[in-house]
């Protein structure tokens, strides 16, 4: 069975939204390593709504990291999201959406041959997920810096969840690579 792998950047005080304002500093050809070879083992994206905004009108068009686009633009992609109707990415007809509670969908994409899915950034799809029990493997990438300000991935009313570190790496600019996995 396939594997849902949440994978995102995440600063010292736990925020992990907008790590374009605080992480690439630390970006390092260690991390880069890793997060290809991540990706290496994907044939299917989760994507939130808020993700998929940020990534749908840039990927399809961009002008650098090229390698990385021909992966995002040719993977199969699907968007959870309560808010959207549609979803489009660019000339290129992989992209779906999951509207209303994800869990039929998600078990559907698990039980089906191939590689594994993952969740790149999308904070909020990562936390609910997390919740729900869909997660298999969590990956924070703990940046050493403190945002100070900005969404954290986890926060008061969330239930209970215990993980069991499977692997851990430090980069040369000091991230923190760590693999959970639920603990049963």
């Amino acid at each position: 069975m396939r594997k849902v792998i949440a994978s995102l950047f995440v600063s010292m005080d736990g925020v992990a939204e907008s790590p374009d304002q605080w992480q690439f500093d630390a970006f390092d050809e260690d991390m880069g390593t890793e997060m290809m070879e991540q990706l290496s083992q994907v044939d299917t994206l989760l994507l939130g709504r808020v993700t998929y905004e940020e990534w749908k009108d840039y990927w399809p068009n961009a002008q650098q990291d090229l390698d990385f686009a021909a992966f995002i633009n040719n993977t199969p992609k699907y968007v959870v999201s309560d808010t959207l109707d549609s979803v489009e990415w660019g000339d290129y007809d992989t992209v779906h959406l999951i509207k209303g509670d994800p869990t039929a969908e998600i078990k559907r994409l698990k039980a089906q041959p191939g590689k594994n899915i993952s969740i790149s950034g999308s904070p909020g799809l990562v936390r609910s997920l997390i919740q729900l029990g869909l997660v298999d493997e969590f990956i924070p990438l703990i940046h050493p810096v403190v945002a100070g300000k900005g969404k954290r991935l986890f926060g008061d009313g969330d239930d209970l969840k215990r993980f069991k570190l499977v692997r851990s790496k430090i980069t040369s600019s000091g991230v923190a690579i760590l693999t959970y996995v639920p603990h049963e």
